[in-house]
């Protein structure tokens, strides 16, 4: 699992206060022509961009070097994708700036101005400046076909008081199994791993097609993907019923430094004029997503879309 399943602060950096001290007047008023000069060059380039990246003809997009679905150093994950998509549209080069996912992610990566882009971000997290989203998914169950479970949709129903459930350490859902008394058979998988060397959501997978577990509860996007490449695929079902513990449904969007307001507002409208193709493209990876009425969207409803 990686950082995208909680919430860390991370500040951004700051400059040194020996850096910006200068010793004598005129290394003031030095300076401060220097500067002047540079907010005039930067303010005449502004209207493309060049004021907030450091290199405005790059999509310069941060990513985890092994965290499928999302994104790897081989440009296999759908935020890869997006990403080629985009700077497609802008007619720009793409390059990748990889850390794991985990703590210190955002410090550093767009708080080191290493890159620019964050591909996928959740709506509310204040550690950076947030587009409109781009997906709404949910935490999910999955389960094997004909285990009987296939169409519970609440983390309460009775169905689950006697099964082992797999659930990753600290996420919202192990809040409503804690409320329904399911931890006693429970078992629990790491939150914040490296994603280099491990896969909480792959584990999780991988004991439920050996049986240790009857169930999983897992992140969308992950189960999603993962439960595709069993065989026989597994059966994913949104958890969008519950009425009791914390928030299990999500808007995404993409995260830039709190300064990059032309980058944001370009980046909403790529969004927006694209929503069609974005869509395909996560239904490709067997996300599941849904509409404002917790409806799912897939391929059939996507046809029918005007």
């Amino acid at each position: 699992m990686s950082w995208r399943a909680g919430r860390r602060r991370t500040p951004l950096p700051h400059v040194s206060r020996t850096a910006i001290f200068l010793p004598t007047l005129a290394g003031v008023l030095a300076c401060g022509l220097v500067a002047l000069q540079s907010v005039e060059a930067s303010a005449q380039a502004s209207d493309k961009g060049a004021l907030e990246l450091v290199d405005p003809d790059v999509f310069r997009a941060c990513g985890d070097p092994r965290n499928l679905p999302f994104s790897n150093e081989k440009g296999e994950g759908f935020e890869n994708k997006l990403a080629e998509l985009f700077a497609n549209k802008l007619g720009k080069k793409l390059s990748y700036t990889y850390f794991p996912q985990a703590t210190g992610f955002v410090r550093m990566t767009l708080g080191s101005y290493r890159c620019d882009i964050i591909m996928g971000f959740p709506q509310g997290d204040d550690q950076a400046q947030v587009t409109i989203p781009y997906y709404r998914t949910t935490y999910v169950m999955v389960t094997k076909r004909g285990s009987g479970l296939e169409d519970v949709t609440e983390i309460g129903d009775p169905r689950l008081k006697d099964k082992r459930i797999g659930v990753v350490a600290g996420t919202p859902p192990s809040t409503n199994m804690a409320i329904n008394g399911l931890f006693a058979r429970a078992k629990s998988y790491p939150l914040f791993i490296d994603t280099r060397a491990d896969s909480s959501a792959q584990a999780m997978m991988d004991d439920l097609a050996r049986g240790d577990i009857d169930c999983g509860i897992l992140w969308g996007p992950m189960a999603g993907y993962y439960a595709s490449k069993a065989d026989p695929p597994f059966v994913v079902i949104p958890l969008i019923k519950e009425t009791t513990g914390p928030q299990m449904t999500f808007r995404i969007g993409m995260a830039v430094r709190p300064a990059d307001q032309e980058l944001k507002r370009t980046l909403n409208k790529l969004i927006m004029e694209n929503q069609q193709e974005i869509n395909k493209l996560l239904i490709s990876y067997n996300i599941p997503i849904l509409d404002g009425t917790n409806t799912p969207i897939t391929g059939e409803t996507l046809s029918k879309r005007p």
